[in-house]
């Protein structure tokens, strides 16, 4: 790395500008921060930020620099480091920093970087990310990469070096040595579970709708995925439709089912769940009752289901895979079930490698490792909502399989079987059973259902 001195480019941050009055006064835009008492040089300094990049000479002149402090506290500015016109990189704020950009000497060197910071490509441009900063770091150099894998050694640092620790310790990319190990909240949150949280919800990196939500990006690219999945070959097994009239007033009432139901992890195998039982089941929890189409004269038309369960925009995105240990009039086998015909089509058999490998760790939650009579596999296929929804659909998809497992629960509860969600799956099990990409279709849950042992 050159030891000659780094100086800051500083740009508009992205969405950011300045609307000049008169009297000194200005409004930076989107903060709605008004700048007033402002001097001549320092309305030259909004102008030309208006039109493009400037360089500051710190020091030269104390308004300037205390502007430019104002501006990057509002989260107004991105800041490039360079040496000469070699860019190495740049801060890009989403919102306000916490504190002043704090000069080089502040900044110890046991530091290193955060285990939350995640460096990846997005649109040809290399940057760090990290959820528990305010500014994501686009790295243009890539002997910043090494620099940065390199935090916390011992050998002596250049001034780009020591410019570049002070801004990854200001920017949260680099933390105390061993501070994220010793403190519980950092600790326990897995980086993937964050990362997950903060990209999925709205805040700092969604404060508007233009690409979150519901906001149809794929429309004009790509052809919506249609409501029924590919049909899987075989001679289906028709299931028994349980009378919805009958149940209305014989079934047990909303409040018993809710303060009976409970995880059931002892399952009587003399006595196994009937192909009528897991019938109605399904038919109660997830048949396919009505099919909506809208904007029919496209080349694919959007297909909006109607199930039991609710479902983000109607687009239900689930599926079920009973795998069948043990059931009355029934083989065993791994089936889906397609809720349109309401009938069960075979998908592997029960002792195939793949299904042994989905199957086997259901019997990690049940009493004495026993095996499910019938692990009912959750899957997802994602394409029927990632065709609408930008950065929150697979954390609806897990909304949904909340939902659909708390109607399985009631629904087994007031027939008489027993049933027990489990938090985890074999997704390349998964996969590998029913020969399907994971990004086209996924596990994503689980519930064992089955007949009850007289102790549970």
């Amino acid at each position: 790395m050159s030891e000659r001195t780094p100086h800051t480019v500083y740009t508009l941050a992205p969405g950011a500008r300045f609307l000049l009055g008169g009297g000194g006064v200005a409004v930076v835009l989107p903060a709605k921060k008004r700048l007033d008492k402002l001097t001549r040089p320092q309305l030259a300094v909004l102008r030309s930020l208006n039109a493009g990049p400037i360089t500051v000479s710190e020091g030269s002149d104390t308004d300037v620099d205390s502007l430019v402090e104002r501006l990057i506290d509002a989260g107004a500015l991105s800041m490039t480091v360079s040496v000469g016109e070699r860019k190495l990189y740049s801060l890009r704020p989403f919102r306000r920093p916490p504190t002043a950009r704090p000069t080089v000497a502040d900044v110890g060197d046991d530091v290193e970087l955060s285990r939350f910071t995640v460096i990846r490509r997005e649109d040809g441009v290399v940057v760090a990310e990290n959820p528990r900063s305010w500014c994501d770091v686009e790295i243009h150099d890539p002997e910043i990469l090494s620099v940065a894998g390199g935090l916390g050694s011992e050998s002596p640092k250049s001034s780009v070096q020591l410019r570049l620790l002070s801004d990854l310790t200001w920017s949260g990319h680099a933390v105390a040595a061993g501070r994220e190990h010793a403190e519980f909240p950092t600790r326990s949150w897995g980086p993937h579970e964050l990362w997950f949280h903060r990209h999925s919800t709205v805040g700092d990196r969604a404060t508007n709708w233009q690409h979150f939500g519901p906001t149809r990006w794929a429309e004009g690219t790509f052809e919506p995925a249609p409501a029924r999945r590919d049909v899987y070959p075989g001679d289906p097994i028709a299931l028994p439709e349980p009378d919805l009239s009958d149940l209305r007033t014989a079934d047990a009432p909303l409040a018993a089912v809710v303060e009976d139901r409970k995880s059931v992890r002892d399952f009587d195998d003399a006595h196994p769940i009937s192909l009528a039982q897991l019938g109605e089941l399904l038919f109660r929890c997830a048949r396919t009752r009505s099919v909506r189409t809208v904007n029919a004269d496209r080349p694919v038309p959007e297909e909006l289901p109607s199930r039991p369960y609710p479902s983000g925009g109607s687009l239900y995105e689930l599926e079920i895979y009973p795998v069948v240990r043990t059931a009355d009039g029934v083989a065993p086998g791994m089936y889906h079930y397609d809720s349109f015909d309401h009938v069960l089509r075979p998908v592997a058999p029960y002792d195939s490698p793949a299904v042994a490998t989905l199957f086997a760790p259901a019997s990690l939650t049940l009493a004495d490792g026993q095996l499910p009579q019938i692990l009912l596999v959750l899957a997802a296929r994602p394409g029927r909502i990632m065709w609408t929804y930008e950065q929150m659909p697979y954390a609806v998809i897990l909304k949904h399989v909340g939902v659909l497992t708390q109607t399985l629960y009631l629904t087994a509860t007031a027939m008489g079987l027993g049933g027990v969600a489990q938090g985890y799956g074999d997704t390349a099990a998964f996969g590998e059973a029913t020969g399907v990409d994971e990004l086209v279709e996924c596990n994503v849950g689980s519930f064992v259902v089955g007949t009850p042992a007289k102790s549970s």
